[in-house]
C-alpha cells in the first residue's frame, strides 16, 4: 500500500442528540425568562474554561483504539477547531446509528456530493484543498479557514460528541410536602423611621374636635370656603334663584357637625330633620341652621377654585389634564395628615376600597366581587393592628403612560415608601398585587411581603409534579422555595395558594376546621396549616377593619356631584382616624377610651357648638297637679287646718320634717306647696333626672 493510498472503514456511534449541536431550538416548555428567574440552574460548562486544545497528527490518530470499543473523545462545539477533551459528561444511553467514511485511492473529481442521510452530518468528505476552497464560508466567526485546517480535522469533527445539556429548572421542579424541612429566609430588621403610634404629645389630653382639626385645619377650611363662595356667585350669575350668604369657617364646621349628626340619627330624607310639630321631630338641626341654608351649602360646596377647574377641563385628552383636580386641596391635606400624625406598626395591609357612586365619570368602576359594586376605587395602605388609614390613592383609570411593570406593582411601590416608613415592614396583600417581580423588588427595599397569588402569574411555579389534586386530603401542604420566595399550596375546602418572603413553608401550625364525620355529624378537627396562611389571615384585614369602622357611621348621602361624594368620604377618613388616635392616646395613658359612637356624639356637639347634655325642663306634666289630701266636705271647719296632713317626701329627703296638706294627684306623694318652699316642683325635677339617667 503506497503512502498516498489509504482506505479504511470506521464505524462510529453518534447519539441522536447531535441535532442540538447543529443549532436546534430550545426544549419545549422553556420560557425566555426562566434563566433570569432561576439563575442558579445554569449549565455547568458555561462558566468553565477548557484547556488549550492540541492537534493530533494522522499517525497518532491511526493508533487510537477502535471507536466501536471505546467511547469517542468529547469536543466542545464552540472551540475554534475540533480537539479532544478528557471525557464527555455522562448522559443517558441512546440508540446509535452508524455512518461509513470512505477515503478514495485518488482524489475524486469535483462532482456534486450526494444528499446526506442526516442533515447535520456529511456522508462523504475529502482532504483536497482545492475542493474545500469552493465550499461556502463557515457560519461561525471563530471557525478556522479550510486552508489552515489539520489533515485529520474532518475526522475529529466526526468524533465530536454532542454537548450534553443540564435539565432546566422547570423540568426538574416538583412540589415538596410538609415532611420536607424548610428554612425561613433572612428578614430585614424592623427599623421604623419614627416610633410607631400617634405623633402627638402622649401626656396631653386632646378633645375630639382638636383631633378632627388635624385633618381639617383652619387654612384648608378657609380655602374651601372661598371656593364655595365663588361657586355660589357663579351659579347666581347663571340664573340660580336662592338666597346666599358667604360661608365662613365657623359655618363650615357647623355644616360638618350636621353631616355627622345625620350619620348618627338616620331618617328617610334630608327635609325630615327640620320637620316640626311632629312626634318624631328633631330639635338640633333647626337650632344650628335653617334647612335652606344647609341645602345651599351642599349645592355650592367646592373644594377647588372654580376658575381653575374650567382651565383644567380644557386640557382633557392631554397629559396635562388632572382628573383629580376638583378634589384638591382637601385630598392632599388629608393624605399628609394621615402620614404626619401617626406612624404605623410593623404589619401593614394593601387592598382596594370602594366609594359608592354611579356618577357618569371615567373613574367610576364596577367590581362584582365587592359589596359596593359601583363607585370610585381607592388603593389603601392601612395598619393591620387598628385599621388606621396610612395612605391612599384614587384610581383614575388606565394610565396613558404605562410603566412597564403593571398597575398592581406601581400601586404597592407608590404606597410603600421607605423614606417615610423605614425598613423591615411586613406587607400583606391579595392575589391582585402578589407577583414574584413585586416581592423581589420589595425584598431589595428591605420590605417583606406575604399574600395569595394566581397560578398563572408570570414567574410562579407551573409544574404539576407532586402537586395537590381534588382528591388530596384536607390539610395537605405542598411548597416550593425559589430564593427568598416560598410558594405554598394548602388544601382546605378548596386549594389555597400563598407566597411569602417572611415565613417558612410550615412550622407546625394548626387550624380548626369543621368537617363532616362518618355518622353525618359535624365536628371541629385540627388540621395542619402553613405558616404563611396563618399569618395572612391574621394581618390581612387592616383595610377591611378600616372599612368596617367607616361604614358604622358613614357620612355618605345622595348628591349630584361626584367630587362631593369624595368629600364625604374624606370626612369619614378624618373622623375614623381621629377616633383611632383618641383610642391609642388613651391606651398609652392607661385611660378608658370613649366608644366610637360616644366619640362621634361629642365631636358633633363640639362642631355644632351645643352642649352634649341639656338640662331637662322644670315644668311638670299636665296630669301632675297638687290637690288637698283631706276631703273638705266631710271635715268640720275647726279641722280644716290639721285634718289629713302627711309628711313631705322632699323635705324628708333633705333631712327635715315638715307636714303638708298637699299631694300630687298622679304620684300620690305628699309635697309642700308654700310661698317660701315649693317642694312640688323640686321633687318632680329630681325624679325626672333619675328617669333619664342624668346625675344631679
Amino acid at each position: 500500500m503506497g503512502s498516498n493510498e489509504l482506505i479504511f472503514e470506521i464505524e462510529v456511534e453518534i447519539s441522536n442528540s447531535s441535532d442540538e449541536d447543529s443549532g436546534s431550538s430550545e426544549p419545549e416548555g422553556f420560557d425566555s425568562y426562566d434563566e433570569e428567574e432561576y439563575g442558579n440552574n445554569r449549565d455547568p460548562f458555561e462558566d468553565q474554561e477548557l484547556p488549550e486544545p492540541t492537534k493530533p497528527s494522522l499517525a497518532e490518530f491511526l493508533h487510537q483504539p477502535d471507536p466501536l470499543q471505546t467511547p469517542p473523545p468529547h469536543f466542545r462545539p464552540d472551540t475554534p477547531q475540533a480537539t479532544s477533551v478528557s471525557s464527555p459528561p455522562s448522559s443517558p444511553p441512546q440508540p446509535a446509528k452508524k455512518t461509513r467514511f470512505l477515503t478514495a485511492q485518488t482524489p475524486p473529481t469535483p462532482t456534486k456530493p450526494p444528499k446526506p442521510r442526516t442533515p447535520p452530518l456529511q456522508t462523504e468528505t475529502t482532504c483536497n484543498s482545492s475542493q474545500q476552497s469552493q465550499s461556502p464560508p463557515p457560519k461561525s466567526s471563530g471557525e478556522v479557514p479550510a486552508s489552515q485546517r489539520s489533515p485529520t480535522a474532518w475526522l475529529a469533527k466526526r468524533f465530536r460528541s454532542p454537548r450534553s445539556k443540564v435539565p432546566r429548572h422547570r423540568a426538574t421542579l416538583s412540589w415538596k410536602t410538609d415532611s420536607d424541612p424548610d428554612i425561613a429566609p433572612s428578614v430585614s430588621r424592623f427599623q421604623p423611621a419614627r416610633k410607631p403610634g400617634p405623633q402627638l404629645i402622649s401626656s396631653s389630653t386632646y378633645t375630639p374636635l382638636e383631633l378632627f382639626k388635624l385633618f381639617f385645619p383652619f387654612e384648608t377650611v378657609q380655602t374651601m370656603c372661598q371656593n364655595t363662595n365663588k361657586q355660589a356667585a357663579k351659579n347666581q350669575s347663571m340664573g340660580k334663584k336662592y338666597k346666599w350668604t358667604d360661608l365662613d369657617v365657623e359655618d363650615f364646621y357647623k355644616y360638618c357637625g350636621l353631616v355627622l349628626y345625620m350619620s348618627l340619627v338616620k331618617v328617610d330624607s334630608i327635609s325630615d330633620y327640620w320637620r316640626q310639630d311632629h312626634l318624631f321631630s328633631l330639635s338640633l338641626p333647626a337650632q344650628i341652621m335653617s334647612r335652606d341654608r344647609y341645602r345651599t351649602i351642599s349645592w355650592n360646596l367646592h373644594l377647588s377654585d372654580p376658575d381653575e377647574v374650567v382651565k383644567n377641563n380644557r386640557k382633557k385628552g392631554t397629559a396635562e389634564h388632572d382628573k383629580l383636580f376638583q378634589l384638591k386641596p382637601l385630598m392632599d391635606t388629608i393624605k399628609n395628615a394621615c402620614k404626619s400624625f401617626y406612624h404605623p406598626h410593623k404589619n401593614l395591609a394593601v387592598d382596594e376600597r370602594m366609594v359608592a357612586s354611579k356618577a357618569k365619570n371615567v373613574m367610576t368602576q364596577y367590581m362584582k366581587a365587592k359589596p359596593i359594586k359601583w363607585g370610585f376605587k381607592l388603593f389603601v395602605l392601612a395598619d393591620s393592628r387598628n385599621g388606621y388609614t396610612v395612605d391612599f390613592s384614587v384610581y383614575t383609570g388606565k394610565s396613558d403612560i404605562p410603566s412597564g411593570h403593571g398597575l398592581s406593582y406601581d400601586v404597592v411601590m407608590s404606597l410603600v415608601q421607605p423614606g417615610y416608613l423605614g425598613t423591615g415592614y411586613h406587607i400583606y396583600m391579595d392575589n391582585f398585587y402578589s407577583s414574584p417581580k413585586l416581592f423581589r423588588a420589595l425584598h431589595e427595599c428591605k420590605f417583606s411581603a406575604c399574600g395569595t397569588y394566581r397560578d398563572n402569574r408570570k414567574g410562579c411555579p407551573q409544574t404539576d409534579v407532586n402537586a395537590l389534586t381534588k382528591r388530596s386530603e384536607r390539610g395537605s401542604i405542598r411548597w416550593i422555595r425559589d430564593g427568598p420566595i416560598v410558594y405554598v399550596k394548602w388544601m382546605d375546602t378548596r386549594e389555597v395558594s400563598v407566597c411569602s418572603t417572611i415565613h417558612p413553608a410550615h412550622s407546625g401550625e394548626i387550624a380548626q376546621s369543621r368537617m363532616k364525620q362518618d355518622d353525618g355529624s359535624w365536628a371541629k378537627v385540627s388540621i395542619p396549616c402553613p405558616t404563611p396562611v396563618k399569618q395572612y389571615n391574621q394581618h390581612m384585614g387592616g383595610v377591611d377593619l378600616s372599612d368596617q369602622l367607616i361604614q358604622y357611621y358613614s357620612a355618605q348621602h345622595k348628591t349630584m356631584r361626584w367630587y362631593r361624594k369624595m368629600f364625604y368620604h374624606f370626612l369619614d377618613i378624618a373622623t375614623t382616624n381621629s377616633f383611632i388616635l383618641h383610642k391609642e392616646l388613651c391606651l398609652a395613658q392607661e385611660k378608658q377610651p370613649l366608644t366610637h359612637r360616644a366619640f362621634l356624639e361629642k365631636l358633633t356637639s363640639e362642631l355644632c357648638g351645643r352642649p352634649l347634655l341639656t338640662k331637662s325642663s322644670a315644668k311638670s306634666p299636665a296630669d301632675h297637679v297638687p290637690v288637698a289630701i283631706s276631703n273638705l266636705q266631710s271635715a268640720t271647719p275647726s279641722d280644716k287646718a290639721t285634718t289629713g296632713r302627711r309628711r313631705c317626701e322632699h323635705c324628708q329627703s333633705q333631712g327635715r320634717r315638715k307636714d303638708t296638706p298637699w299631694k300630687c294627684s298622679k304620684c300620690d306623694v305628699a309635697l309642700c306647696l308654700q310661698l317660701d318652699r315649693n317642694c312640688f316642683a323640686a321633687w318632680h325635677e329630681t325624679e325626672h333626672r333619675k328617669e333619664n339617667g342624668v346625675k344631679s
